[in-house]
């Protein structure tokens, strides 16, 4: 099941219900919240299953209220519609499309980014870059180079890339 796919559909009718006014409760709020939250949690091999049934529970918790609700509200068809999209997203089957936002392993308070190794930019140049202006760099195995730190090196990082060796248009 595509759960993440279940998951955007779900978010786009309550979308859809704030733009008609309709009311909303916290409780399913908290829901939609909760199964996005499990959703982008890393996953070890003993939760996986347990993960899954409360994901279950959650979408099926919202998609119950929306449903019924739409149906009362704006009526029949509307409802229909919908679960045709929901019937369409949970035959899918999720894709990684979504960039990862948790790093194993890096500390709380540093802020992260992935850099591309390129021709005018190569790998020596980036971690030489990155040790100058006092970030740490790891390399992935994507051929990305992760890049964290404090947030001010950071910055001073990616304004150093950018400015001092930026690409020089070709003629």
């Amino acid at each position: 099941m595509g759960y993440l796919s279940v998951w955007k559909v779900l978010d786009q009718m309550i979308a859809d219900f704030r733009k008609r006014n309709a009311p909303i409760p916290d409780k399913v709020m908290n829901d939609l919240k909760s199964a996005k939250t499990i959703l982008h949690t890393p996953k070890t091999p003993n939760s996986t299953s347990e993960a899954l049934t409360k994901i279950d529970a959650y979408l099926a918790n919202v998609e119950s209220y929306l449903i019924s609700e739409g149906d009362a509200h704006f009526g029949k068809q509307y409802s229909d519609e919908w679960l045709k999209k929901l019937d369409k997203a949970g035959r899918e089957a999720d894709e990684e499309e979504e960039k990862e936002r948790f790093i194993q392993g890096l500390p709380r308070e540093h802020k992260w980014i992935r850099v591309k190794p390129s021709d005018d930019l190569p790998l020596g140049k980036l971690k030489a870059l990155a040790n100058e202006v006092n970030v740490f760099c790891k390399s992935q195995k994507d051929d990305y180079l992760l890049v964290y730190g404090k947030d001010e090196y950071l910055k001073d990082f990616v304004k150093k890339m950018t400015t001092k060796h930026a690409s020089k248009p070709k003629k």
